[in-house]
């Protein structure tokens, strides 16, 4: 497996990283800057029989996407699949935000994500290999006070879904992963609250916050794995059945059983 991965250094991105770090395997892994926790990612994988390279550069550059592509087929010989992973978010309301704020999170969230699968498709297509993109709940249900955020993934999830329909016919693939309640490394300031995290997971009908190596990697290894190979164009919601259970809270519903 000849895998580039974005967003690698930490959170969900080093999860999938280290879950994909297998004897054979050959990872591209990539993050903004050079930094210790990318190094402690390569080396992790490194460790697990995988080959690891560490690529670098700002998604919001939009020369970066086919630099990281070009890149990882130099030292990967080929590629068999993309994951892209990194995004970002800043807080606050759409009507206060600035054009610099809602274009930057739209290059990384949504723009990078296109430019990887455009630069990396003629290579996916030889491999008959996989695109899968790290959505958000926050793309399916609105998601307000963090701006362009949700705007932003619902823009990823139907760009993948119409990527998967283009390429259908070449055998290449392309689907979304969409996580609810997460622990990561943005989300990780929220559950060092108690109180917070307690409120968070009372909400969730399974009762417990998504933890990256449990819940999501292992679906990211399916999704780019032989086994998946007639499955494209879905986003798949990984969040304990929260978007799912709003009927669930409404005061005085029928109760099982007519009670």
């Amino acid at each position: 497996m000849r895998l580039i991965l974005t967003g690698a250094s930490r959170g969900i991105g080093r999860a999938i990283a280290e879950r994909l770090a297998k004897p054979g395997s050959r990872l591209g892994l990539c993050a903004s800057t050079p930094s210790p926790e990318l190094d402690a990612t390569v080396a992790a994988c490194r460790a697990r029989g995988a080959e690891a390279h560490g690529l670098t550069g700002d998604l919001a550059d939009p020369s970066t996407p086919g630099k990281l592509v070009e890149g990882a087929i130099a030292v990967l010989g080929g590629l068999d699949a993309v994951v892209s992973n990194a995004g970002i978010a800043t807080p606050g309301l759409l009507s206060d935000m600035d054009e610099d704020s809602w274009n930057r999170i739209f290059a990384v969230n949504a723009r990078a994500p296109w430019l990887l699968a455009r630069a990396a498709h003629k290579h996916l297509v030889d491999s008959h290999g996989a695109f899968v993109a790290v959505a958000s709940m926050s793309g399916v249900e609105p998601y307000p006070g963090v701006g362009a955020y949700s705007p932003s993934k619902a823009a990823l999830i139907m760009m993948v879904r119409t990527l998967a329909l283009e390429w259908a016919a070449s055998g290449a693939r392309a689907n979304c992963v969409s996580p609810g309640l997460f622990l990561s490394a943005m989300t990780a300031p929220i559950y060092a609250d108690p109180a917070k995290k307690a409120a968070r997971e009372a909400l969730v009908p399974m009762h417990r916050i998504g933890d990256p190596g449990r819940d999501i990697a292992g679906l990211i290894e399916f999704l780019v794995s032989p086994d998946a190979t007639y499955m494209t164009g879905q986003n798949l919601l990984v969040d304990g059945g929260l978007i799912g259970s709003i009927h669930a809270h409404i005061a005085g519903r029928p109760k099982s059983g007519g009670a």
